[in-house]
């Protein structure tokens, strides 16, 4: 079995330092916790930095991002992704401000708020109260199936390497510290078992049933991925003789839900014509093509041909922003590319 003190010894000498990560002795801020590991699902830590920054500068307390308007939290996350957390981020704040600002310690309870589940409650359990759990991400998963050698591919192993990885914290010394030993397995994960693993420098490489057979960089398996389907659609950039832009707002569930957008057409199985594609703009007026856009989505990928026309007024569905302005609107990151083809910037 591998030894929690080497992997905590490693930790104690390479820990990563993170600006929601606290130093020996002092203690989690649960908000910082939950917060970073809300932002760091399907993104990375490199991404998530900034976001995670002026978050705090924003909102620096549950209460006030509770207290903010969803709008203002929308436009702080736009462009991290996966909208539906920070919807739900808002409405978790606002039932732990209704707690009095007390973040639960149960698992049982943390699971039970909005946009937490197995993996979320158990992180904050760990790293916030100190809790023996283990939260399994892509990382532990990585590191289990490598130290049990398990050959099941994902996402069908996922069981069994929860069960695996919950095994790891065996001592009295790495339930005490059991907030280390939880972001010990994440750095290890990060930084050493990578999907190209450098065994040499890991402390548990003795112990490894991947490293003594040599099949440790071809685990975890995965079953074969399937072809995303393929989608089409068409925006418009519609702006008025005194530089104002026509946006309007996604409905607030499904896909990007309650962000902002260019007004635009279905996205379909098949390609909008030009001609049809002008039919269906918000007005009629001397629609110009300006470029493609190209966007990938977890389930599907996206071909959007993006429209721009100069009118003297407006008169169609949606609400008017200066065009100098949309940096502080929701714009998720596909219509940020939009935006960029219209008006002919990098995007």
């Amino acid at each position: 079995m591998p030894s929690p003190a080497a992997l905590l010894a490693w930790y104690d000498r390479n820990r990563r330092r993170m600006p929601w990560r606290t130093l020996p002795g002092e203690t989690p801020d649960p908000y910082r916790v939950w917060l970073s590991e809300i932002m760091l699902q399907q993104t990375t830590v490199t991404a998530v930095i900034p976001y995670f920054e002026r978050f705090l500068t924003l909102f620096p307390t549950v209460e006030t991002l509770a207290a903010a308007d969803e709008t203002r939290v929308m436009a702080a996350w736009a462009g991290l992704g996966y909208y539906a957390r920070a919807r739900n981020l808002h409405a978790c704040a606002r039932e732990i401000a209704n707690l009095g600002g007390k973040f639960p310690t149960d698992i049982e309870t943390l699971r039970a708020l909005p946009g937490i589940g197995p993996y979320t409650a158990n992180a904050v359990a760990a790293i916030a109260f100190n809790q023996p759990v283990i939260p399994v991400d892509g990382n532990v998963e990585r590191i289990a199936a490598r130290l049990f050698a398990i050959e099941t591919p994902l996402p069908a192993a996922r069981p069994a390497l929860a069960k695996a990885a919950a095994t790891l914290n065996h001592t009295p010394e790495s339930h005490h510290r059991a907030a280390d030993f939880a972001q010990a397995l994440f750095d290890l994960g990060a930084t050493i078992c990578t999907p190209r693993p450098l065994c040499a420098l890991c402390p548990w490489s003795p112990h490894c049933a991947a490293h003594r057979a040599g099949i440790a960089d071809q685990l975890p398996r995965r079953a074969p991925k399937k072809t995303r389907p393929t989608r089409h659609g068409a925006h418009f950039w519609l702006q008025d003789s005194s530089g104002q832009v026509l946006l309007r707002r996604r409905p607030p569930s499904g896909l990007l839900g309650g962000m902002t957008e260019l007004p635009g057409t279905d996205w379909r199985a098949t390609p909008f014509p030009a001609q049809e594609a002008h039919r269906l703009a918000p007005m009629p007026a001397a629609w110009r093509h300006r470029g493609k856009v190209h966007h990938v989505f977890t389930h599907f990928e996206l071909h959007l041909d993006v429209y721009a026309a100069t009118v003297p007024a407006i008169a169609a569905t949606g609400f008017l922003r200066p065009a100098a302005a949309l940096h502080g609107e929701a714009l998720p990151s596909v219509m940020r590319k939009c935006v960029a083809v219209a008006r002919q910037e990098p995007a």
